[in-house]
């Protein structure tokens, strides 16, 4: 049986969710967006680990009520996505290398990840598995490489690179996939700032506004319950999410 979801009063109360996938381009560039030119919303961040369960997962999350929300890419957008992640790097200056993936299991960085995370490194750990991936071409399904990687930022490489055979990291694991069905996300980078979700890397500037314009308009609510003379009219407007090229399928 699958646990209740959350009510529409905890989402709207919710910390703004960043959804991000280690495997995919697009949350890599939206991963150095938000660094770059957000950081104050990145230090309200809750990072949410995306991937695509293995026949183990996907076993445990359909017997716990839940399902993967994701469809496989035809050849068409496959092809797509090269020529536009080319043309996005070199907006931003950055020089990718294409890994290839033989076979992968996502579990071993994403598990990996509840780790670093346990351990207060968890955006490191993300910044540097993606360096790994798309600027050094290293296989970050090996899971020597993601001890490796670890083991640079001060963690446990035997416990890193073991995450995907661990049973309490495979439950956490399955929990992980349960919030991305609940919370109805079907790509990266996939943003949700209490009822507003945002698809895609051209979306951050509107989610960042959006996060923004909540904290400020927080503020305002305490500055009236405290009975100030001088809170300010709440004007920031909030943005909605639609769909487009430039979230990863």
């Amino acid at each position: 049986m699958s646990e209740a979801a959350p009510s529409p009063g905890a989402r709207r109360q919710a910390p703004p969710r960043f959804y991000f996938s280690l495997r995919s381009p697009y949350s890599w560039l939206a991963h150095q967006e938000l660094l770059a030119r957000h950081p104050d919303v990145v230090e309200r961040l809750e990072w949410r680990p995306f991937w695509e369960p293995d026949e183990e997962s996907a076993r445990a999350l359909e017997a716990a009520g839940g399902r993967f929300p994701y469809v496989a890419m035809s050849r068409e957008k496959h092809l797509y996505i090269l020529q536009d992640v080319r043309r996005l790097t070199r907006e931003r200056g950055l020089e990718p290398t294409w890994p290839v993936d033989r076979e992968p299991c996502w579990e071993v960085p994403h598990l990996a990840w509840l780790v670093a995370q346990d351990a207060g490194r968890g955006p490191e750990f993300v910044g540097r598995v993606y360096r790994a991936r798309w600027q050094e071409g290293r296989d970050i399904c090996d899971p020597s490489v993601i001890g490796e990687l670890g083991a640079e930022l001060g963690l446990p490489a035997e416990r890193l690179a073991g995450a995907a055979r661990d049973p309490e990291l495979r439950a956490r694991g399955v929990s992980a996939l349960l919030d991305v069905w609940r919370d109805g996300v079907f790509g990266v980078p996939f943003l949700i700032d209490g009822h507003d979700k945002f698809w895609g890397t051209d979306r951050i500037s509107d989610f960042a506004r959006s996060v923004r314009g909540r904290a400020t308009r927080d503020g305002n609510r305490k500055c009236a319950k405290a009975g100030s003379p001088n809170a300010p009219a709440d004007t920031v407007a909030r943005s909605a999410d639609g769909g487009h090229a430039g979230g990863c399928g």
